[in-house]
């Protein structure tokens, strides 16, 4: 066996030894990897209907016209009113507080700039961390010289009058005026959190509700949903248990069996077709069947980059776009996101990533043959 390996050996140019030298290195760097980070519900979700609620590019529009609005003013009275209209904007839309809360602050004692807190007190007394960007526009507006005088009560103004003034702005971003309340946008902050997988606790407490099941009221899992958490779950698991930089987890869909091979297809949680060609004896010893999870990996430098549409016997063949290259010497690494939202990790010469001119957002065609797939229960 040794002097095959050598004969084989022997018989490479010198750039195909330094390529499978860094394919060596590849593979003992992707071992001491760290895991993925861990799936979080945040992004698999959607909002009940009966909730109403803003996206964070509605609330983006929205903030964009307050300021707008509020340096649009031409005399130092409106200045001093528009400038305490956008801080309750501010504090709501940041810090999600009530109405009744950002009225009844101190801005003097209850708002620290040194530690970008906002206190809220009352009847659900809590600390608030708002970014230091907004914490900043917020002093900005305080220390103008037009506040001056207020100092302490610039936040109590009447409920009402701010609702109007809320209810004004939804028609400079072309929304519906109910959408435009401190509720909504209270509750739009906390989605968002949702969404930034800050977890359903914390967000509790940082709205100030006193359980958490109207906080879950926010949420609500298809089962679409559901499937995509469970998905990304079982392929982070099996990330952490192989080398191997791709890992497809779904059901065996079906098995074909031959004298010596065995064909296996496996339909991942996305609605991938990974096909793999396996040893009788192999399937034998995992048992396999139709109808149970397994997963499917290929090593990083068994996957083909391809942007034209040639015939190839690779019998898995997906189209997605390149997300990022990372260029070496002799090798180079390539993410590549599939069009059903998984990625694939490639490991090529530097030269043919050159050749197909890769580059973040180019589309391009992942294959790998039914042989280089690994299964494992």
């Amino acid at each position: 066996m040794q002097e095959e390996i050598t004969r084989l050996v022997h018989g490479l140019d010198e750039s195909a030894l330094r390529f499978i030298e860094a394919c060596i290195r590849h593979e003992r760097e992707s071992r001491n990897a760290p895991p993925p980070p861990p799936p979080h519900p945040g992004g698999h979700f959607t909002v009940p209907e009966n909730v109403k609620h803003l996206t964070s590019e509605q609330l983006d529009a929205v903030a964009k016209s307050f300021l707008d609005w509020y340096k649009g003013a031409v005399s130092t009275t409106q200045s001093r009113s528009r400038g305490r209209l956008w801080l309750v904007f501010l504090l709501i839309r940041y810090g999600a507080l009530r109405l009744g809360e950002a009225l009844a602050l101190d801005d003097r004692n209850d708002l620290n700039f040194t530690r970008s807190l906002v206190i809220v007190r009352g009847q659900n007394p809590r600390e608030l961390q708002f970014p230091e960007a907004i914490m900043g526009e917020m002093r900005q507006v305080l220390e103008s010289p037009v506040m001056f005088g207020l100092r302490g009560e610039v936040l109590h103004l009447d409920q009402g009058y701010v609702r109007r003034i809320f209810y004004e702005r939804a028609k400079d971003v072309d929304l519906p005026k109910d959408l435009l309340s401190p509720r909504v946008i209270r509750h739009s902050r906390g989605i968002e959190l949702l969404r930034g997988e800050v977890p359903l606790k914390i967000v509790q407490q940082f709205l100030g509700q006193q359980s958490p099941t109207l906080t879950a009221s926010y949420l609500h899992f298809s089962r679409e949903d559901a499937r995509q958490i469970v998905h990304s779950h079982l392929r982070r698991e099996a990330m952490k248990k192989t080398s191997a930089r791709n890992a497809f987890t779904g059901t065996i869909n079906r098995i074909t069996r031959g004298d010596l091979l065995v064909e296996v297809e496996i339909l991942t949680g996305t609605g991938l077709k990974v096909v793999a060609v396996i040893t009788a004896e192999s399937a034998d010893n995992l048992e396999l069947r139709e109808g149970i999870n397994t997963t499917a990996t290929i090593k990083a430098p068994w996957v083909i980059l391809s942007t034209g549409d040639a015939p190839t016997s690779a019998r898995n063949h997906f189209s997605g776009k390149v997300q990022s290259v990372q260029l070496g010497e002799i090798e180079a690494e390539v993410l590549v996101t599939l069009d059903e939202g998984s990625t694939v990790c490639a490991v090529i010469t530097a030269q043919s990533a050159r050749q197909l001119k890769l580059e973040p957002g180019k589309p391009i065609s992942v294959l790998f043959k039914a042989f280089a797939v690994v299964l494992g229960m």
